[in-house]
């Protein structure tokens, strides 16, 4: 039998109906916060029932094989929003204690990193004054056992994390290996911190540097502790790193563009079809509201990073160097469901003091946009600076200095700097495996003396150097994995070895240790040193 038009268009758009009833199945009733987290019921049960909620109920009653709710349900959710934006997105149960722990910027665990490494567990880092320290855990130790649990053998990373994480004050018993003794624990589990600021040290005389690798829930105070911290130590001006920094929570970015703009400076502003405009203004004396100010931005800095950036770019109080952002103006309000999950729903648009909103185009589709950066990469954006001059830009605004801005697509920066395309030449190979995580982890284990001779990240980066044995160590490593070696150029070397040495200080200072590394030949920090002296 020949499908007739009226079958076809069903056909169709019977997934939409299918989201659309899923949606409002799920959302009727549910108490959803507002802006003050006041509880308020959005939705009210109506006596007729909807053509949809009844195309729903017949597929749950009639359909021929049984349907799992929880999968169509989801499937449904996510088809209908990813008609709306991309950055509208549910949330199901069993992602949304990951998710929140990453935002609130705390989870509950033992305090340690650890990485797999030939089929053991090995304890790389141990969080100072944390459970783990306290219970006597050392870097270098390895899992035999947690609990009742063999480790020993093939397990993966987040089979491990599952086992040791667990409500604070809970207790946990492992059993390591160390130094071919076994020796068993008890750990008392508590909060562990996920850090926003990964690095804030004084980079060239009175010039500071501060990372921010997200805006979570401890992100401004973070970074009020760091500014202190190096105005204490004579700072003059500041590096402010907001590469590869996705975002977060708005507010944190508004409290801190507070600290550099005086009077009542217009920070940001939303406002949404549903939602009024509101309006987000400087407020109090901040600590850092003159004195030289760099941030460095590239094409994954988005959402609260751009907030940050579009401000103090439009009251001209910060010079940008690096790439054009990633561009996403969009603010999302998450809605806890009554099942465990949650919808973060866009209802909001925001836009920088000059009125800019630097959301970049989506009405091509997700796939479109998702692949946004790789097409700057292909069209020479990413590499080339005439290709950056040439990039989409919205219409055009005037800063109270003069300086001209575009909307429409990100923030394009004042100075360019070439994104670093050292991996992907003859060095590709190594980041294929964990050779050089492996290689340092046991060069830390065996030289703990010889490294705990440098006081502090800084001296380690300016002083250490790899010697001749251990770049032969690390070829004949990297030859027995099956890396290819030849063709290395010097540079090449000198590449890997920075690399290399940045590793292993992370495992000593942590972020900080391996970013007073890699900035030491990073381009925009030293450009950024150069536009401020």
């Amino acid at each position: 039998m020949k499908s007739t038009p009226e079958k076809k268009k069903l056909q169709v758009w019977l997934p939409l109906l299918f989201s659309i009833v899923m949606v409002i199945g799920m959302v009727f009733g549910y108490k959803l916060r507002d802006n003050t987290n006041t509880a308020r019921n959005l939705f009210e049960f109506r006596q007729k029932r909807s053509p949809l909620q009844e195309v729903y109920d017949l597929v749950m009653m009639k359909y021929v094989d049984t349907v799992n709710t929880d999968t169509l349900g989801n499937d449904a959710i996510q088809s209908m929003l990813s008609r709306l934006d991309p950055h509208s997105s549910f949330i199901p149960a069993r992602r949304l204690e990951a998710v929140n722990e990453d935002l609130q910027g705390n989870f509950q665990g033992i305090g340690i990193e650890f990485q797999i490494f030939n089929d053991t567990v090995n304890v790389v880092s141990v969080l100072d004054g944390g459970p783990s320290e306290k219970a006597g855990l050392m870097v270098g130790d390895k899992f035999l056992r947690v609990g009742d649990s063999s480790v020993a053998g093939r397990i993966s990373s987040e089979g491990i994390r599952q086992l040791l994480r667990g409500p604070g004050g809970s207790q946990v018993t492992v059993e390591v290996l160390r130094k071919n003794e076994k020796k068993p624990f008890t750990i008392t589990r508590g909060t562990i911190p996920l850090p926003s600021l990964d690095a804030g040290y004084l980079v060239s005389g009175d010039i500071g540097y501060i990372r921010l690798g997200k805006f979570a829930g401890t992100t401004y105070a973070e970074f009020m502790k760091a500014l202190e911290s190096l105005q204490a130590k004579g700072m003059q001006s500041l590096i402010l790193d907001l590469r590869g920094n996705g975002g977060g929570i708005l507010n944190e970015a508004i409290e801190m563009a507070d600290e550099f703009l005086s009077g009542d400076k217009l920070i940001v502003y939303t406002e949404g079809t549903h939602v009024p405009r509101q309006e987000f203004r400087a407020r109090r004396k901040g600590l850092f509201e003159s004195g030289n100010l760099v941030l460095l931005l590239d094409e994954s800095s988005a959402s609260a990073s751009e907030v940050l950036a579009g401000a103090l770019q439009d009251w001209d109080r910060a010079s940008i160097v690096g790439r054009r952002s990633f561009g996403k103006g969009l603010v999302q309000e998450q809605y806890d469901l009554s099942d465990g999950s949650a919808l973060r729903l866009t209802v909001a648009r925001y836009y920088t003091p000059l009125g800019r909103s630097i959301q970049k185009p989506y009405d091509q589709g997700i796939d479109a946009y998702d692949n946004d950066l790789l097409n700057r990469y292909q069209h020479g954006e990413l590499v080339n600076a005439d290709s950056s001059l040439k990039a989409p830009h919205g219409k055009e605004y005037i800063t109270p200095g003069g300086k001209k801005v575009y909307g429409g697509g990100g923030i394009t920066p004042d100075f360019f700097i070439s994104a670093d395309t050292a991996v992907l030449g003859a060095v590709t190979a190594f980041y294929r495996t964990n050779i050089m995580s492996n290689f340092t982890y046991h060069y830390y284990v065996d030289n703990m003396d010889k490294l705990s001779a440098y006081k502090d990240a800084q001296s380690f980066a300016r002083d250490f150097n790899w010697t001749e044995a251990d770049w032969a160590g690390f070829i004949s490593a990297a030859k027995k994995d099956g890396i290819p070696t030849f063709g290395l150029t010097e540079k090449d070397r000198h590449f890997l070895q920075q690399r290399l040495k940045a590793l292993l200080a992370r495992y000593r200072w942590r972020n900080e240790g391996y970013y007073s590394v890699v900035n030491m030949d990073d381009k925009a920090v030293a450009l950024a040193v150069e536009k401020i002296k």
